[in-house]
C-alpha cells in the first residue's frame, strides 16, 4: 500500500512538471505568433513609441502642476493629453487583437488534446479547499469528492498566467511601467490633487 502511495505521488509530481513544461512551451509559442503578427510590424512599433513618449510628457506635466484647481488651462491640457493617450492605447489593443484570435483558436485546440490526455487524472494536491465556484475548474473531470485534488485545466491555467507574463518581460514585449501607470480602456479616470 505504501509503495502504491509513493508511486501516485511520483506520478502526480511528474504530471505537474509536465504541465509546467507544457505551459512554458505554449507561452513561448504564443509569444512567437504574437511577434510574427504584431510586435515586428511598423504600426505596432510606431504606436508603442508614441505611447511611451506621450506618457513621459504627461508625467512631466503632472509633476509641474501642484494645484490643478488654480490652473484651469493646465487641467484642460492634461485631460486632452490623457484622451489622446487613451486613444492610442485603444489603437494598440486593436493591433494586438488579431493575434489574440489566432492564439485563442490554437489554445482551444491544444486544450482539447491535453484534456483528453489528462482526463480523470489527479495532477496535484491543493493545500486548501477552493471556494465553490472555483471547484468546477479545480476538480474538473476528477472522480471522488476530495476537492483538494487538482485537475489539469486548473494547474495549466495558473501556470500559463504566471509563465506568460514572465516570458513577455524576459523577451522585452511587456509594456513599460510608465505605460501601465496611465489608464487603459477599462481603467477609471485619473483624479487630480485638489487642495
Amino acid at each position: 500500500y505504501n509503495e502504491y502511495k509513493s508511486y501516485l505521488r511520483l506520478a502526480m509530481f511528474a504530471d505537474t512538471l509536465l504541465i509546467v513544461a507544457i505551459s512554458i512551451c505554449t507561452a513561448l509559442f504564443a509569444e512567437g505568433v504574437t511577434y510574427i503578427l504584431v510586435y515586428r510590424t511598423e504600426k505596432y512599433k510606431k504606436l508603442k513609441a508614441s505611447i511611451e513618449k506621450q506618457t513621459k510628457r504627461l508625467d512631466k506635466k503632472k509633476e509641474t502642476v501642484t494645484d490643478i484647481s488654480k490652473q484651469p488651462g493646465h487641467k484642460k491640457k492634461i485631460e486632452k493629453e490623457e484622451e489622446r493617450l487613451k486613444s492610442e492605447k485603444r489603437d494598440l489593443s486593436y493591433v494586438k487583437m488579431q493575434s489574440m484570435f489566432v492564439i485563442g483558436f490554437i489554445f482551444t485546440s491544444l486544450m482539447g488534446m491535453f484534456n483528453s490526455i489528462f482526463d480523470g487524472r489527479v495532477v496535484g494536491k491543493l493545500p486548501f479547499t477552493p471556494i465553490s465556484f472555483i471547484q468546477g475548474i479545480s476538480h474538473r473531470n476528477l472522480p471522488g469528492e476530495d476537492y483538494t485534488d487538482c485537475s489539469f485545466i486548473f494547474l495549466y491555467i495558473l501556470c500559463t498566467m504566471s509563465v506568460r507574463q514572465n516570458i513577455q518581460k524576459m523577451l522585452g514585449f511587456a509594456p513599460s511601467r510608465a505605460v501601465n501607470k496611465v489608464g487603459g480602456i477599462f481603467s477609471p479616470p485619473t483624479n487630480f490633487k485638489q487642495n
